[in-house]
């Protein structure tokens, strides 16, 4: 799994952080998305980056799973 921000496009909801604070936080300063980890190892953070992509209503999150 690799996963990809665009902070650009992102609207500072939060859902990516709260959905999987290990992965993703918020800036600061902006509210957008910092990406903590771009290829989480756990399970459980790989499932939650998934939800937290699905939920993010901006699409900003992209997940690529890795052969």
């Amino acid at each position: 799994m690799e996963l990809r921000v665009d902070r650009e496009r992102c609207l500072g909801a939060g859902m990516c952080a709260l959905t999987a604070p290990d992965v993703f936080d918020q800036d600061a300063e902006d509210g957008r998305v910092l990406l903590l980890d771009a290829a989480p190892k756990p399970a459980a953070w790989r499932e939650a980056a998934r939800d937290a992509a699905q939920l993010c209503p901006a699409g900003a999150v992209t997940v690529a799973e890795n052969p």
